[in-house]
């Protein structure tokens, strides 16, 4: 049997790209951190995420091209502040929606927004 002998500095350099998501222009936040998060408060529970483990669900609407629809919830229009909003306190937007407040941080919710919009179809 063969073995592939990689060098220490080569190997680096061949992760350093692995999973590393670039946010859209004028977005702020760490997307990874936010794919990151999203799978720490279960968010896959409910929604289909591209790149967030877990079960395959249809609780919740897919969010694999939330970065390209023009409203978030279908009610607001599509920016990064009111995604944040959303994910923060869904109850303050739709007082009858089916999504719970997660106790999601601001700074997760930046993140989770920062990955979010990268999603697209």
């Amino acid at each position: 049997m063969k073995r592939l002998c990689l060098s220490a500095p080569l190997l680096v350099a061949l992760l350093a790209g692995c999973g590393q998501t670039e946010a859209p222009a004028g977005v702020q936040g760490d997307p990874e951190r936010g794919r990151i998060a999203l799978a720490q408060h279960a968010c896959r529970a409910c929604h289909m995420i591209p790149g967030v483990t877990g079960s395959e669900v249809y609780v919740g609407r897919s969010l694999d091209d939330l970065g390209e629809r023009p409203y978030i919830a279908g009610k607001l229009p599509n920016t990064q502040a009111n995604l944040v909003r959303w994910i923060r306190a869904p109850q303050s937007v739709d007082p009858h929606t089916a999504m719970p407040a997660m106790g999601v941080s601001d700074r997760e919710a930046l993140d989770m927004s920062a990955y979010l919009l990268t999603l697209k179809k």
